[in-house]
């Protein structure tokens, strides 16, 4: 079936879900756990971005690699040993206070940690702390569901409610941490109407 799927660029999505392969992606990441959306996962949001900025050239910069230092992507699961969650009820069956989680921002394939420790001191970003782990995560070509969500992260289960049924049809499920790609940078504070989320899930 993999060879038959059209592939996808990494900050790519339509409004209708789809069956497509993801590239495969090298980040800078950093650990947490948790609810997303508290004040230490805004913490560890601003850390990844500041060590990124460090690590990625301005993309207007001559001979810049196309990666865009904004964009911050969340990788999530649940500890292991927890009742199984599909797709559509990702959110719905455990406390989302459990969720694990990483933020990573796509850097170089050539990056390596240490790249990454070297820029951490450089970005001397004011969101480190001592007990953060920074790393280097590789994700692999996927087959991957996936489907832009529009608006705030609170309507996204209905979003999530499409995307698992549109699995279901398609004969597939769930097979890696959930993953959701921020193309809108945000805080605490944002407003959430014009944020655009890709939800993104690898089956098999």
């Amino acid at each position: 079936m993999a060879d038959a799927l059209l592939p996808t660029a990494l900050l790519a999505a339509g409004d209708e879900p789809e069956l497509v392969r993801s590239p495969a992606t090298r980040y800078v990441a950093v650990l947490g756990a948790g609810a997303p959306g508290n004040e230490e996962y805004y913490r560890r949001m601003a850390l990844v971005s500041d060590v990124a900025h460090s690590l990625v050239p301005d993309p207007a910069a001559p001979g810049a690699a196309a990666r865009d230092r904004s964009v911050v992507e969340g990788q999530y699961w649940y500890p292991e040993g927890s009742a199984p969650v599909g797709i559509a009820d990702f959110y719905s069956v455990h406390p989302v206070t459990e969720l694990s989680y990483r933020l990573m921002v796509a850097v170089a394939q050539e990056t390596t940690a240490d790249d990454v420790a070297a820029a951490r001191t450089a970005a001397a970003s004011p969101s480190d702390t001592a007990g953060d782990v920074l790393e280097v995560v590789d994700l692999p070509e996927e087959t991957v569901v996936q489907v832009m969500h529009h608006g705030p992260f609170a309507d996204e289960l209905a979003t999530l409610d499409r995307l698992g049924r549109f699995a279901d049809g398609a004969g597939v499920a769930r097979s890696g941490p959930h993953r959701e790609v921020y193309l809108v940078a945000y805080t605490a504070e944002t407003p959430q109407d014009g944020l655009r989320t890709i939800l993104r899930d690898p089956v098999a």
